[in-house]
């Protein structure tokens, strides 16, 4: 389980064998992914490689333990069916949340072998919550019998922006003991291996893509509403980033200028009227201190009236805020996830209703707005997936 690929060593250069190789295998890799247990010859026909080619990659694919050959036949003749090994390698997911951490660890079956989520403050510096996530890793490794040299790498999904060009995590009002820390160096620094950095809307974009309610929709939103809000968008079948990392920050579009005051020093964002910390504090008079995202919802679906109508409220100011990016980006389906969600109609309904009357006719008829299906899971999938995807295996 110690095979590493792409092989490590010096950087090939662009159009080297060694490049041009390594290329032909991630074709491989790719196509074993997308059919079950293809053929050589359908590897061949799939990515226009050689037979010879596709019969020497996966003599060494095999040998180092990524895939695994089994006899077969195709038109009445012999053949050898290709697949994934499942021991070839192990896939790690770190989810830091608002108040928990949660860690899985998948094989490249794309299968999660072991996952546990445990609670965390998220004032909590970054150093005592990576060292959280060390001891919870390395616990799910020995359950599973594998140590970190098995490991081929880990996504880390951290609820704020991750700035693209220098890597540092921003915004310290989300993650006060995070700020300006460089979150890929300093968790590959402990851990040993490559680490992949994304904000937990964009995972759970990725997850609900690769695996959930938006799987078969290349274009597409998802709108987490915890105790903030924010969207992962993808484009193509790719999550969009923006050049500078702050594509999706839904949350801060301004409703009104003269509208409560949010965390990121402008009135008015849509935040602030459907975030679940603000709905807490609006709730303070009915419900008193102490009011979580969830138990706002749990209230709600049990008919409490002012809960109803907060949740109801919230749904009709993302309803707002999905039409304008419906009106840019003209995405075929938005999931909606997060604390939030699990409120299921009482909060889509409005949202639905809201955006069809904001957004323009052409763009209101080919989206569909549904709930995420991966529920809590979302993120740590898509940390899964990150590390997947920088191998392309999904």
């Amino acid at each position: 389980m110690n095979a590493v690929y792409p092989p490590e060593g010096p950087m090939a250069m662009p159009g080297s064998q060694t490049s041009l190789r390594e290329a032909n295998q991630r074709r491989v890799i790719q196509a074993v992914r997308e059919s079950v247990a293809p053929t050589q010859a359908d590897i061949a026909r799939s990515t226009g490689l050689s037979r010879a080619t596709v019969s020497n990659i996966v003599r060494e694919l095999t040998a180092d333990g990524l895939l695994v050959v089994t006899p077969t036949s195709a038109g009445g003749r012999r053949a050898r069916a290709v697949s994934l090994a499942p021991g070839a390698g192990l896939a790690v997911g770190v989810d830091f949340g608002h108040s928990h951490l949660r860690v899985a660890i998948g094989n490249l079956a794309r299968e999660v072998i072991a996952e546990r989520v445990m609670p965390l403050d998220v004032g909590a510096s970054a150093a005592d919550g990576l060292s959280a996530a060390e001891r919870l890793l390395d616990e799910l490794l020995s359950s599973a019998g594998a140590t970190r040299d098995d490991v081929i790498g880990i996504g880390l999904g951290v609820p704020g922006p991750v700035d693209k060009v220098t890597g540092t995590l921003g915004s310290s009002t989300i993650l006060p003991g995070w700020a300006g820390i460089h979150a890929a160096d300093e968790a590959a620094r402990r851990l040993g291996r490559p680490v992949h950095v994304d904000n937990d809307a964009n995972l759970g974009a990725l997850a609900e893509v690769i695996w959930g309610a938006a799987r078969g929709h290349p274009d597409a939103a998802y709108i987490k509403i915890s105790s903030g809000v924010g969207a992962g968008i993808v484009i193509g079948g790719r999550v969009y980033h923006g050049p500078g990392g702050t594509a999706g920050e839904i949350g801060h579009l301004t409703l009104n200028e003269s509208g409560p005051m949010c965390r990121c020093g402008n009135r008015g964002c849509l935040e602030t009227f459907a975030g679940g910390r603000y709905l807490a504090d609006l709730l303070r008079p009915a419900h008193g201190e102490g009011l979580t995202t969830a138990r706002i919802v749990e209230l709600a679906l049990s008919g409490d009236a002012p809960c109803r109508r907060a949740v109801s409220d919230a749904g009709r100011y993302v309803g707002a805020g999905v039409a304008s990016l419906c009106n840019l980006l003209n995405p075929t389906r938005v999931v909606v996830g997060g604390d939030l969600g699990r409120a299921g109609d009482l909060l889509l309904e409005p949202m639905a209703e809201a955006m069809g009357r904001s957004a323009i006719a052409s763009a209101a008829s080919l989206v569909s707005i549904v709930p995420g299906i991966l529920g809590d899971r979302a993120e740590v999938l898509g940390a899964l997936a990150l590390v997947l995807q920088a191998w392309e295996i999904v």
